[in-house]
């Protein structure tokens, strides 16, 4: 089996084929998404960080002189509000809407949170263990970060219920060749989702609240649609990943028992198992970049024009720069994985997603005396954005 990202076996299997990438073709033209794939650590690493390429080309050029088919008309609603947020632009509009927003996102405001955060996962993991477990992924790993980001926007408690299906269907549109049935749910839910925040937003303008919905209202320089898109990728990146990352992470203890174990008894590794965690099945296996004047990468020239497909789990198990990169190690002091990025666009919110993670984990080790598997997991069918369905677990208690 080589990379096909739409095989059920190989989304749930990826890492036998990413160690054939790295050893023999590094670089390599996967024709049916017309990208470059990008295998290596030292490559991913350089290109994130490569002013050649950007999230967008639009600030350089138009979809036909960059030798691209103009989108779908029917997609406008949807790309309105991805690429009025940081994300999706380049410098200077993603420096100035970067600048506004991190803010809210310094080390010293987001370790602030903490006391919340470790409030909610223990009211939530309280909550499971009482009933005897169930699908840790609905009843823990998506609650929290849904509640935390939501709470720091001003999302009222009776419209969180929103959110999270918004957002799993906004990222359907990010996977590979998606079906014209997903880019429509994608459309929709970003309709949806814009329309309520503009009418939220008006709500805030008119009577400010302590939220950072209230704070961005009133920056004259931030346009409606750039608060829109804004909020919009703050809730989207603000929970996806810890969501998948709490799955994946679980699932990754189960079948490394003796890990589990390790992490149990002493619990001051727990900064490095999330980073572990994170590394050894990243919850985001590939970012785009479009390459905006040619390039070469190990002697390949990449013309302007085409999409990198940058493979964080490959890069994330790339022996040259991890040790034994196949062996989960809830101790790994030397960690520099790639999962949240790097360069202009590294994760904003990494900060607060370690914070989340480790109050989530930790919180289950302290109220649990054991967490047995139910049943052997499935994975969804998207590659891009990785996670699990469901994770049943039974919860005996501490």
């Amino acid at each position: 089996m080589g990379f096909d990202p739409w095989n059920p076996d190989f989304v749930a299997h990826p890492y036998g084929v990413y160690d054939e990438l790295r050893r023999e073709s590094p670089v390599t033209y996967f024709e049916p998404t017309n990208q470059w794939l990008i295998a290596r650590h030292a490559d991913v690493n350089a290109l994130l960080r490569d002013r050649r390429l950007g999230r967008s080309y639009l600030h350089v050029a138009t979809h036909e002189e960059f030798g691209r088919p103009p989108e779908p008309e029917f997609q406008e609603p949807f790309w309105r509000v991805i690429r009025a947020g940081m994300l999706d632009v380049e410098p200077p509009v993603h420096t100035r809407l970067r600048r506004l927003v991190s803010k809210a996102f310094t080390p010293r405001m987001v370790e602030s949170l903490r006391p919340r955060v470790r409030s909610i996962a223990r009211e939530l993991v309280d909550a499971y263990v009482e009933k005897g477990g169930g699908d840790l992924i609905a009843e823990v790993a998506e609650p929290l970060p849904v509640t935390v980001i939501a709470e720091m926007l001003g999302i009222p408690e009776s419209d969180r219920h929103l959110l999270r299906p918004w957002s799993a269907d906004i990222c359907g549109m990010y996977e590979l060749n998606p079906t014209l049935e997903a880019q429509h749910t994608a459309v929709r839910a970003a309709s949806e989702f814009a329309d309520y925040l503009k009418a939220l937003a008006a709500e805030r303008r008119a009577a400010p609240g302590d939220d950072l919905i209230s704070a961005l209202t009133q920056i004259d320089e931030l346009t409606e649609d750039e608060l829109v898109g804004t909020c919009v990728l703050l809730l989207n990146a603000g929970h996806e990943a810890t969501v998948n990352v709490t799955g994946n992470g679980w699932w990754s203890l189960f079948r490394n028992p003796g890990e589990l174990a390790r992490l149990r008894a002493d619990r001051s590794l727990l900064p490095t198992a999330v980073e572990e965690l994170l590394r050894w099945d990243t919850p985001l296996q590939m970012f785009e970049r479009w390459v905006l004047e040619d390039i070469e990468v190990h002697g390949v020239r990449i013309p302007r024009g085409s999409e990198v497909a940058l493979l964080f789990g490959s890069a994330n198990r790339d022996p040259e720069v991890f040790d034994d990169p196949d062996r989960l190690d809830v101790g790994r002091a030397d960690n520099p994985h790639i999962s949240f990025g790097a360069g202009i666009h590294f994760c904003l919110g990494a900060p607060l997603a370690r914070i989340e993670l480790a109050e989530s984990f930790g919180a289950l080790l302290d109220r649990t005396a054991e967490l047995e598997l139910r049943e052997e997991p499935e994975w969804k069918p998207g590659y891009v954005i990785r996670g699990l369905r469901a994770l049943q677990l039974t919860a005996i208690p501490a």
